[in-house]
């Protein structure tokens, strides 16, 4: 992506690190790429979150130009494992769900040491790293230079000790990161509403639009409250950060599903099939809020509120 190596290169994507006293401005920055197009603010977030992985793991410092994955999905299978010997880590096994396999000058790679997720850090220009040519057939996301990618014996750094990627605060902290950019997403998507009801008394457009807005408002609120309660508590003292982000992204999942939804119901097929832009965004974003876990997400936020205290 053009856009975004320009973005690099004029240091854009310098933002401040969750829990810096700034989370608000990193999370909106994150949503304005997110609105103007949603891969690219997809590939943002997972640069900016690979920074703040590596400040906050103690990993290398990223250098000028570099572009940064973060690649840690864990399905049962394949999975990729790591080996030491004589002080040198080595990655062999597949990874799926590799954004900007091609792309990408480096990641951080999550490898199975006797069965526990552990983060490494990965040059992909090095022998042995191979993005596996037609494993991502999708069209929503298409654009985000995903695939599946083997490693084969190829040299890692540890990040942080075995486990930390997991446990770490800033994991959750990362995770409202994606609801940021699933917000922009979802008013880039409303755009086209916002068009429409400027120009409309059409009661059944303005309704839609009314209620696109409120739920919009009540996403917002809840990244501006989230991003205030981290910069208090960035170390999660406290104990509340995955109750916070599973909380927050649900409410920004469930105002980004809305919008799609509304948005289609009030403008047709037509912008759907006639505005090419309008079609990516709402395919970018459908398949880019399923790395929300549901019900799954839902059922772990009720069960941390029933065994502890809930803000209501």
């Amino acid at each position: 992506m053009t856009r975004l190596k320009t973005l690099l290169k004029e240091t854009d994507l310098y933002l401040p690190l969750p829990g810096s006293g700034a989370t608000a401005a990193r999370w909106n920055a994150l949503a304005e790429l997110a609105r103007d197009n949603v891969v690219l603010g997809r590939m943002a977030e997972a640069h900016t979150d690979a920074v703040a992985i590596l400040a906050e793991l103690d990993g290398p410092e990223p250098e000028p130009g570099q572009l940064w994955g973060v690649w840690a999905a864990e399905p049962p299978q394949p999975v990729v494992n790591a080996s030491e010997h004589v002080g040198i880590w080595t990655l062999t096994g597949r990874k799926l769900w590799c954004s900007g396999a091609s792309i990408c000058t480096h990641a951080l790679v999550t490898a199975l040491i006797d069965g526990t997720p552990s983060l490494f850090a990965v040059e992909l220009g090095l022998p042995g790293v191979h993005p596996v040519p037609g494993s991502w057939k999708a069209v929503g996301m298409a654009e985000s230079d995903s695939s599946a990618v083997d490693f084969d014996g190829v040299p890692a750094i540890p990040v942080g000790n075995i486990g930390d990627y997991l446990t770490r605060p800033g994991f959750w902290h990362g995770a409202i990161g994606v609801a940021a950019c699933w917000y922009g997403a979802a008013c880039g998507v409303a755009d086209a509403l916002r068009n429409k009801a400027a120009h409309s008394e059409d009661p059944y457009i303005l309704a839609h639009f009314g209620a696109v807005d409120a739920a919009l408002t009540a996403a917002r609120y809840t990244l501006d409250a989230a991003a205030a309660e981290i910069d208090d508590d960035p170390l999660d003292k406290n104990g509340k950060a995955q109750q916070r982000a599973l909380a927050a992204r649900s409410i920004v999942e469930r105002a980004a599903t809305e919008t799609l939804d509304r948005v289609g119901r009030a403008l047709g097929a037509a912008p759907l099939c006639l505005d090419g832009d309008h079609a990516a965004r709402v395919a970018d974003l459908t398949v880019y809020l399923r790395q929300s876990h549901a019900e799954k997400d839902l059922a772990q936020l009720g069960r941390l509120t029933a065994q502890g205290s809930s803000t209501w």
